[in-house]
């Protein structure tokens, strides 16, 4: 970065308000993982794994802790606004960092799910809202008009996004925890589980797929919202950790609780075709009317609103900070790197993350499309945090215990998570992921080629990961041809995985050699 640049930056980063505390950054944390997956998770899941879907969330809480603590490793020593596109830089250099700031911008079509979750349960009082499984023009008007408020929710500072998120992580947490409570006591049936086909009636293969087809991995997504804050947290090393451990424990627990009464509190008059033939379109709210609690119904279909809208408001505010590093990553214009001085908000990053979850409705008709091709975005994300962790642990003294073998594992298990997908969705969302490396080599074309070829070596291991992940799919059992058949195909997965792991720390480590300082000097390491 040249040095006018640089000082641009520096300008840009004492503008940002250092106003949030503990109970902000966890509430913050909490409402962005509990947003549309309450409303929806628990019925995706079930009709794809049955009771299996149980132990979905549970392993989908550990690969949250595992990132999590991957990222607190991260926020806590190196403190920075959207930090999550600005680690991979540090540790890996600008082709790594670019590939990642392209899925990390097209995830922001996530808020497009919030949007279809909020009108899917309207649309039980205006049915026009919907053709079927997909948003009429009206709808789309509508979904615009939600969209826009979020943006103009999150446009006048730090301490009134603070505000109202804190009010409405609290509505957000009484109403699932009450609908788990009223649910079990209208008729706790723990038969439920075993019947029809049995615990896994669809097999335990079925149980992975639904981590990512399901929803469960989208729906536990979110935790790293208070790492993107840490730039503007009073003491990020002590409140951040807290902050996130605190919101995964919380929402695994109410998932859990959640998914435990959809399955033993469901007549058995909707199971006459097994799991798989209970279809709703607003599944807590229609289980409610089915048990005659109408009440408790009217009060799903209210705060199916108020869910995902505070889902999306956390999210949106996320994005931007995200962004916002994006073009301290110079992968968008130099524009974007500005930071409004009176509300510390990064204001035409917010524009941007509003422009592209608009065009997401687009392509996008229904919650469960959005949401398995997103899911995958916010997993490969995770996986280069930890490569990020482990890299950087060995230029300063870290604050995690165990880092060492928690950044691989981590790596590996998103892997997989990734993999189970299904080759129906890796196929669209890997080579989405790959056309960052022509992106990258585009923005950089006036860069000399020497220079371009020693960032493809040194950050060469992730499109060697992407297509490696890619061909595994199309051969394995998980939708593929099934030439690499189960369990052989995870196991293959698992290894390939962590060699491509040993070989990003190694990339890692020669480029921190080098001074971590590439010619444009984005990559300087900040202690």
């Amino acid at each position: 970065m040249v040095p006018g640049a640089a000082q641009d930056v520096r300008v840009e980063e004492r503008k940002l308000r250092r106003r949030l505390g503990c109970w902000g950054l966890g509430a913050i944390g909490f409402s962005d993982i509990v947003g549309s997956g309450w409303l929806f998770g628990a019925m995706y899941a079930a009709r794809i794994a049955g009771p299996l879907s149980l132990l979905c969330w549970v392993a989908a809480g550990v690969l949250a802790g595992l990132v999590a603590l991957v990222m607190v490793e991260l926020a806590a020593s190196r403190p920075e606004a959207g930090g999550t596109v600005r680690w991979p830089l540090y540790a890996n250099g600008p082709l790594v960092a670019g590939v990642i700031s392209w899925a990390v911008l097209l995830s922001v079509g996530a808020h497009a799910a919030e949007v279809t979750a909020i009108l899917r349960y309207v649309s039980h009082w205006l049915p026009w809202l919907y053709h079927g499984a997909r948003l009429s023009w009206a709808g789309m008007a509508l979904a615009a008009a939600v969209i826009v408020s979020l943006g103009a929710l999150n446009w006048f500072g730090v301490r009134l996004f603070a505000r109202v998120n804190l009010l409405v992580s609290v509505l957000k947490l009484a109403v699932p925890a009450l609908t788990v409570v009223l649910l079990l006591a209208s008729g706790f049936h723990p038969h439920r589980l075993t019947e029809h086909g049995g615990f896994a009636p669809y097999g335990w293969s079925a149980g992975l797929t639904a981590l990512s087809m399901g929803g469960v991995v989208y729906s536990v997504n979110g935790f790293q919202a208070p790492v993107e804050f840490s730039g503007e947290a009073r003491d990020p090393r002590r409140d951040v950790p807290r902050a996130v451990l605190t919101a995964i424990g919380l929402a695994v627990l109410l998932y859990v609780g959640l998914q435990l009464a959809y399955l033993c509190a469901m007549p058995e008059r909707a199971l006459a075709h097994g799991w798989r033939g209970v279809s709703f379109d607003s599944p807590f709210g229609q289980l409610a009317l089915l048990l005659n609690l109408h009440w408790l119904a009217f009060l799903l279909y209210t705060d199916a609103v108020v869910s995902p809208a505070g889902g999306a408001f956390v999210g949106v505010a996320a994005h931007a900070r995200r962004t916002y590093a994006l073009a301290k990553n110079r992968m968008l214009p130099h524009w974007f790197l500005r930071v409004h001085a009176g509300s510390g908000i990064p204001r035409r990053g917010l524009a941007l993350n509003l422009a592209v979850t608009l065009l997401f409705l687009l392509p996008f008709g229904g919650w469960q499309d959005v949401v398995s091709t997103v899911g995958n975005l916010f997993l490969l994300g995770y996986a280069t945090s930890a490569v990020a962790a482990y890299t950087l642990r060995v230029a300063g003294r870290g604050r995690v215990p165990g880092v060492r073998w928690i950044a691989p594992v981590s790596f590996v298990v998103a892997t997989l998570f990734v993999y189970w997908s299904s080759w129906y969705r890796l196929r669209v969302t890997l080579p989405l992921a790959l056309l960052g490396v022509p992106l990258f080599w585009w923005v950089r074309r006036r860069e000399p080629t020497a220079v371009l070829l020693r960032e493809l070596r040194k950050g060469g291991w992730l499109p060697a990961w992407l297509l490696g992940l890619l061909a595994c799919s199309a051969l394995g059992g998980f939708g593929g041809t099934g030439a690499l058949p189960e369990p052989y195909d995870s196991v293959t997965v698992a290894a390939f995985s962590l060699g491509v792991f040993r070989w990003a720390v190694r990339s890692g480590r020669r480029h921190l050699a080098e001074g971590a300082s590439a010619p444009d000097g984005m990559a300087e390491i900040p202690r």
